[in-house]
This record gives structure tokens, C-alpha cells and sequence, in this order.
């Protein structure tokens, strides 16, 4: 990282703060953005005052095409092009069929699919052509490689974005592009206080139990972006937040149908719940 210029969108706060520090830490110089401009600000002043670089930062919306592309041209106008691309920016929200709207749907594939998409049409293309090689991390979600309960809208952009990752590890590999897929499975961020779950009463105390599990079991979000760089200096693809969603992947590959039964019983749980 040392000396190299690094994106990191959803800066804020949780897992893209986190990954912010601690690029700056190891010598990075920060392009940093997030649609919460203040949160955004709060991060530069923190780099900042522990001695980080950020050469641009701007508030944005991701899922804006024009806006990303208009910052991208800045960037490039001012800086060249970068030499790491690290796609954090994300929503999240659940619910069966019958209880998430449309909008929902809508906003998650335009926020946490589309989103990255615009930052990487925008932002590699100048990356391949500055030919100094570089890397791509996309953070797509352990609910992008499993079958959650109430997930159907979320996984829908999250299993897109690990698509998108899987087929780019390759075609970027003869420019010297290097591919990592974070799956990260509960993370101790915002976003899960945040989390519009569609349908169920949030103050229901089986659902702030379950909330209170969450929590126990969640990782700091500074643990994720030790591990995001860890797997980026090894040149993973997968790269976990722990080990519980490394081994739920490798059983949902080599035991087919203890994992349908598992997923099954879990959405039954769930749907208990809600009634």
C-alpha cells in the first residue's frame, strides 16, 4: 500500500472506515467517498490527524452513474489513475416476497450491484491503461455464497456483485489486476442497527434476542480490513471475516443436501417467528 493511491467508497463508517485507516496506516494515499458527507469528513479529519494522506475526497450516491463518472474525471484530472479499487458501499434490508416493496428490491440492486459497477467502469479502464497493474476488492456479503433466510433481495445484488468479481478475476489477471471477493458473514457496523427488515416489529424481544446474537458473534470492523489486506497480499479471491462462513461455504459445496436441510429448517425458524 505504501506510496499507492487507494478508492475506498463507503468510508463513513463500519467496514470502508476501517479499510480507510488502515490503508492510511500503511502508507496509502486516500480517495475517499460516501454518500453521508459528515461521516465522510469525520474520516479525512481522523486519517488526517494520525498522519494519513487523503489527496480527494467527495459525498456521492453510487448508484448515480453520472456522479460517479464526474468524480472519476476529477480524480483522474487531478491525480491520474488510481492504483487499488476498493468497493465497500452498501445496504442492506430483508424480507419475504410478500412483505419487501418493490422500492426495496430496487434500491439494493441499484446501491450494492449496480453501484460498484459504475465505480468500476469508471475508475479500471484508466487503471489497465496507466499499465502499473493494480488491485480490485469488491465486499459482497457471506449472504452471497449462502442461502439466508429473508435474504432473496439482498443476496440478489450480493450474489451479482460476486458474478461480476469471479468472471473480472480473470479478464484482469493479463493486465496485472489482482481480484478479491470479501464475503464477510456479521460484522459489527451501523448498518445492523440500520436494517430495514420488512414485516417484523424490530422492539419484539425475539427479535432484539436474535439482534443481541448478532452482536455477540460479530466481528470488529477493523478485524475485516486486517483480513481484507491479509487476502489482498496473498492474492485470495475468497476472502472471510472468520472462519464460520469459510466452513458453512466449503459444507454447502461438499454436502449438498445436509445444507438444504439446514437452509429449510432455518427459514421454517424464521417463519415462525414472523407469524
Amino acid at each position: 500500500m505504501n506510496g499507492r493511491r487507494v478508492l475506498v467508497t463507503g468510508a463513513a463508517s463500519g467496514i470502508g472506515r476501517a479499510t480507510a485507516q488502515a490503508v492510511a496506516q500503511r502508507g496509502g494515499r486516500l480517495i475517499l467517498t460516501d454518500i453521508d458527507e459528515a461521516g465522510l469528513a469525520a474520516t479525512v479529519r481522523d486519517v488526517e490527524a494520525s498522519g494519513g494522506v487523503v489527496d480527494f475526497s467527495r459525498a456521492l450516491d453510487i448508484s448515480q452513474y453520472d456522479d460517479v463518472a464526474a468524480f472519476a474525471g476529477d480524480v483522474h484530472a487531478a491525480h491520474g489513475a488510481v492504483d487499488v479499487v476498493m468497493n465497500v458501499a452498501g445496504i442492506s434490508a430483508w424480507g419475504t416476497v410478500e412483505t419487501m416493496p418493490h422500492e426495496q428490491w430496487r434500491q439494493l440492486v441499484e446501491v450494492n450491484l449496480m453501484g460498484p459497477i459504475h465505480v468500476i467502469q469508471t475508475f479500471v479502464p484508466a487503471m489497465i491503461a496507466a499499465g502499473r497493474g493494480g488491485y480490485l476488492v469488491n465486499v459482497s456479503s457471506s449472504a452471497g455464497l449462502l442461502a439466508f433466510p429473508w435474504h432473496a433481495a439482498y443476496s440478489a445484488s450480493k450474489f451479482g456483485l460476486r458474478g461480476v468479481s469471479e468472471v473480472l478475476r480473470f479478464d484482469l489477471a493479463r493486465h496485472g489486476i489482482g481480484v478479491s471477493l470479501v464475503v464477510p458473514g456479521a460484522v459489527r457496523t451501523p448498518l445492523v442497527e440500520t436494517v430495514r427488515i420488512a414485516g417484523v416489529d424490530r422492539a419484539d424481544p425475539k427479535v432484539r434476542r436474535l439482534e443481541d446474537h448478532f452482536h455477540d458473534r460479530a466481528a470488529e470492523p477493523q478485524d475485516v480490513a486486517l483480513a481484507i489486506l491479509r487476502g489482498m497480499e496473498r492474492g485470495h479471491f475468497l476472502v472471510y471475516s472468520g472462519n464460520d462462513i469459510r466452513f458453512a461455504f466449503w459444507v454447502q459445496r461438499k454436502f449438498a443436501l445436509p445444507y438444504e436441510i439446514a437452509m429449510q429448517a432455518a427459514n421454517d425458524y424464521f417463519t415462525r417467528l414472523l407469524k
